[in-house]
């Protein structure tokens, strides 16, 4: 089977290589999927962006203008920036993704940001149609419908958790969504949204998203408002795994949750996790994906890269589990990263699904200072670097 493209056949512009030491057959595709324009409320020319994404060594790019009350104005001026998009705007951002979109080279999709105060906000990717809050209001239910009916053509996802202060209805769960609702994002500009209002009583959004039964990826984003798409350091950003470097290629991925986010340029992040309990054939499963487990022994396997400058950098890995206002710290290691020639990252744990059915694995840079509000045990882990997309634990057929 050929790859996808040249592109992806040689290292990325930070000198990792795009193959997975775990799973061949997809190659790492750098992505960024929330961005503004002068169009909302961000300061840079929306004709600009897609170039200076790919410029800046980005292989996938979304623009993601907030939809807020625009279409108020009804289309006839301009409506300020503040205001969000209409559907005129919105169109703009279509046609630019499409000019900008070369499949093998550069994939860019259109999409929009709902963004409501109370509720908080979404994504929207490669919808036919679009709409706004004012459309919508007063209800979340309102927007689920759009979604499930005139939306039902695009992927969504929940965007820098904990800023609405409902949290999307307690993030409450839409069987009808369950496919198509693919992403949290866990790294928003600057911040790690893990411990998000912990400090204050509330829970940590990837407990309650996942508790709530929402099985999505985590995915890193820089919201870039200013004009230098793509270049600031320590953004989040994402790491597909992708069969083709196209918009087809790209969307698969996504619906099938086989992404990480991370806010280290260049990083490479895999992940696997096998049942060890009981005989018979043992299947890895992949991040983002459902293994069967009785409960008992699992290997955790990590494919972790930047290339030839982190080799022997230490890393810390931690496995997550449900928690009551944080998730529970299962396990923590702390290794030197290998080699190509080394084996990769492994450790072995109990897992139970009667404590909950998701593992999320996070990566920690344990020299540097941890987040402010962590405390006890996560205070010694240092700063989160990466979080892979969780495994769902399901029992044996």
């Amino acid at each position: 089977m050929r790859p996808p493209s040249e592109r992806l056949e040689l290292p990325d512009a930070w000198g990792t290589s795009r193959a997975s030491r775990l799973f061949p057959g997809c190659w790492l595709a750098h992505a960024d999927l929330h961005n503004h324009t002068w169009l909302s409320d961000g300061a840079g020319d929306p004709r600009l962006a897609f170039a200076s994404m790919r410029a800046a060594g980005l292989d996938v790019a979304a623009l993601t203008d907030h939809s807020r009350w625009a279409s108020v104005f009804l289309n006839v001026a301009k409506a300020p920036g503040w205001t969000g998009i209409d559907g005129r705007a919105w169109r703009q951002t279509n046609a630019l993704a499409a000019a900008a979109n070369a499949d093998g080279e550069f994939v860019a999709l259109h999409g929009f940001e709902w963004s409501h105060a109370a509720y908080g906000h979404m994504n929207v990717w490669n919808s036919e149609r679009f709409t706004d809050p004012l459309r919508t209001a007063p209800t979340m239910g309102r927007f689920w419908r759009w979604l499930e009916t005139r939306g039902d053509d695009g992927l969504a996802g929940f965007n820098h958790p904990g800023t609405g202060r409902l949290r999307f209805g307690a993030f409450g769960y839409r069987p009808a969504m369950a496919q198509r609702l693919v992403s949290l994002e866990l790294f928003n500009k600057l911040e790690d949204y893990l411990l998000k209002d912990t400090d204050r009583g509330k829970q940590s959004p990837l407990n309650q998203c996942l508790n709530a039964g929402w099985r999505v990826g985590l995915l890193g984003v820089t919201d870039e408002h200013g004009p230098d798409w793509g270049h600031p350091e320590g953004k989040g950003r994402a790491g597909l795994w992708v069969a083709e470097l196209t918009r087809a290629g790209v969307l698969e991925a996504l619906a099938a949750r086989r992404f990480f986010a991370s806010r280290v340029k260049g990083l490479r992040l895999d992940a696997a996790l096998t049942s060890l309990a009981g005989g018979g054939a043992r299947e890895r499963a992949r991040m983002g994906t459902a293994v069967a487990h009785p409960g008992g022994p699992v290997r955790v396997e990590v494919d972790l890269s930047r290339g030839e400058a982190w080799e022997g950098r230490r890393l810390g890995v931690q496995v997550l589990r449900p928690g009551e206002r944080l998730p529970t710290l299962a396990a923590a290691v702390e290794a030197a990263l290998p080699g190509p020639s080394e084996p990769v990252l492994s450790l072995e744990l109990d897992l139970d699904p009667a404590d909950g059915d998701w593992v999320v694995l996070r990566v920690t840079d344990p020299a540097e200072p941890p987040d402010p509000r962590a405390t006890g045990e996560w205070a010694g882990q240092g700063r989160a670097i990466a979080y892979a997309s969780p495994f769902w634990l399901k029992p044996p057929a």
